[in-house]
């Protein structure tokens, strides 16, 4: 159950998916907490949401089912990786399921283009330390960053 609770309230995760040959794909995943549904306590939603309009993870899955996902929530060290199985689904069997878009500053772009069904093979936290190392959350940190990191889209 407290895997479950740390979904509904992560507003990021990483989805890390592989094709047929082996070529590895890890892409950032956010919304408003909540916005991975727990269908049940094996079985996660992920709607797509229109965005960057890169499809690599969804080609993947296509020809290969396994799927990471590590979920994050901001300030907490501890992350909650969870393994297993996955297929695209249409936008209809999206929207079929009832569930809440949640994202935030939605704009008419903001639809749903299809989802991924996971069905949970593991789930378990994962220690802290890679953020005790990194001080990733710490605000002094962050603020120093804001004026000298490099920028990727320069």
């Amino acid at each position: 159950e407290s895997h479950i609770a740390f979904i509904r309230e992560a507003p990021f995760m990483v989805m890390a998916t592989s094709d047929s040959s082996g070529k590895c794909d890890a892409s950032p995943k956010g919304g408003l907490p909540g916005f991975v549904k727990v269908l049940d306590e094996n079985t996660l939603l992920l709607p797509d949401v229109a965005g960057n309009k890169l499809f690599q993870s969804y080609q993947n899955i296509q020809t290969n089912p396994h799927i990471g996902l590590i979920f994050f929530i901001p300030g907490l060290n501890e992350t909650l990786r969870v393994n297993g199985r996955a297929k695209v689904i249409s936008d209809e069997a999206v929207v079929d399921l009832k569930i809440q878009l949640e994202v935030s500053n939605p704009d008419e772009d903001a639809k749903i283009l299809q989802g991924v069904l996971v069905e949970v093979e593991e789930a378990y936290g994962h220690c802290p330390r890679a953020f005790s190392f990194s001080s990733l959350w710490d605000v002094d940190q962050i603020n120093k960053n804001k004026g000298e990191t490099p920028k990727l889209n320069d």
